[in-house]
This record gives structure tokens, C-alpha cells and sequence, in this order.
């Protein structure tokens, strides 16, 4: 969990102008930087509350919010999702459906954060990931 020290730091470093706020288009940045793992829809909820323009008190009452700290899931969570396209139960999905699958539901990424979070990933000669593997490797388990 992050203290206020490490709060006001990353504040100050969104607080571009020296204004003592930060512009409402960077609150998912700063929550993430301190540790959070908000979805774009809580952002948009949270930023809805605030003006334009957020001082370091609404923000850390926001930082500070129940559950800002709580997983977005657990590695058995997110296993069990892949499952779910595993049709034939080999513990492995295909790289270009799982490219697919992260890019089109629920909390879509970029192809260029889909690039970046499969560098590194071993694939399987007939071009399927091991899925457990996966989920292990970007949760650092």
C-alpha cells in the first residue's frame, strides 16, 4: 500500500504546472503509478466526481477510497477465464485468439500493450501459449 510521502511524490510529478492539481485525465496514471489497478470505467466513475482539475486532497480521498488497494484478481481468476477458450482442455490457447481476447473484452488493451506484455512469452511450435505459464509470468508467481 502506498503512504502519503510516496502520494504526494507521484502527485507532484503529474502536477506539471506547479498548481498544486492535477488535470482529471491524469488520476488512472498517478493511482496506478502508487499501486492501484483501477479499470477505465472506476477512472471515469472517480473522475466524474472531481473538477477538470484535482487537488492533492480530493486525490488522496480518492487514493484512499475502500477497496483502491484490492487485486484485480487472483492467478485461479484469471486461469479459469482462459479456460474458457481451451476448448479442447490442453491448457493452452492460441496466440493469435489470446491477442484477440485482450484487445476485445473487458478491459481492452492496445496492440502495442498486447506487443509489450507477450514479449518474452515462450510459444509453443504450433503457436499456442501455455496459459498457466502466462498468467504466472504477469502476476510474477
Amino acid at each position: 500500500m502506498s503512504n502519503d510521502a510516496e502520494a504526494k511524490e507521484a502527485f507532484a510529478l503529474f502536477d506539471k504546472r506547479g498548481a498544486g492539481t492535477i488535470p482529471q485525465e491524469s488520476l488512472g496514471d498517478v493511482l496506478r503509478a502508487l499501486g492501484q489497478n483501477p479499470t477505465q470505467k472506476e477512472v471515469a466513475e472517480l473522475a466524474s466526481q472531481t473538477g477538470r482539475d484535482i487537488d492533492y486532497n480530493t486525490f488522496l480521498s480518492i487514493l484512499h477510497r475502500p477497496d483502491g488497494f484490492a487485486p484485480a484478481g487472483t492467478a485461479d481468476d484469471f486461469i479459469r477465464g482462459f479456460q474458457v477458450f481451451d476448448k479442447e482442455g490442453t491448457g493452452t490457447i492460441g496466440q493469435g485468439e489470446l491477442k484477440y481476447v485482450l484487445t476485445s473484452l473487458g478491459e481492452k488493451l492496445s496492440d502495442e500493450e498486447v506487443d509489450e506484455l507477450l514479449k518474452g512469452v515462450k510459444v509453443e511450435s504450433d503457436g499456442t501459449i501455455n496459459y498457466v505459464s502466462f498468467v504466472k509470468q504477469i502476476l510474477g508467481q
